[in-house]
């Protein structure tokens, strides 16, 4: 699973019962892995990219400002994630080192500035905004944009 895929699986992990119902075509993702062994490997992969696309549906039901809101109110604060990437991957319990911002720029194939650099992880955060408003999330253009 690919750190935006891991970022989708939070959002929906914490948007409650608006996810509900989408959440239940989440499981099956997780369930294939056990199958894959005894099945070709041909099965697994078709699964694994049908999970990452199918990130569309769930979070249609999903006000991403809000969870990430509720989150950060109820973690203290949360940080500065309206803006940084780095706050916005340690408030969803995720990996946000050097290493992992560098996978998420190859993921959503943004190439802007240095690795690392303040120019890059602005471009990280506008770009995960943005991918989650291309996948169904409801994501206002302030965070789209700021």
């Amino acid at each position: 699973m690919g750190i935006f895929s891991s970022i989708v699986d939070k959002l929906l992990h914490h948007s409650g019962s608006a996810a509900a119902t989408p959440s239940a075509s989440a499981p099956p993702a997780a369930a294939p892995s056990s199958p894959s062994p005894s099945t070709s490997g041909a099965a697994a992969p078709t699964t694994s990219s049908a999970s990452a696309q199918g990130g569309q549906q769930p979070l249609q039901q999903v006000n991403v400002e809000d969870v990430l809101s509720k989150l950060a109110a109820s973690k203290g604060g949360g940080g500065n994630w309206r803006t940084s990437i780095v706050d916005l991957l340690k408030l969803l319990d995720l990996d946000s080192s050097l290493a992992a911002r560098k996978t998420l720029a190859q993921e959503l194939n943004i190439h802007a500035g240095a690795d690392g650099s303040a120019e890059q992880n602005i471009a990280l955060q506008k770009g995960v905004m943005q991918k989650l408003a291309e996948n169904g999330g409801k994501v206002p253009d302030s965070l789209r944009n700021a």
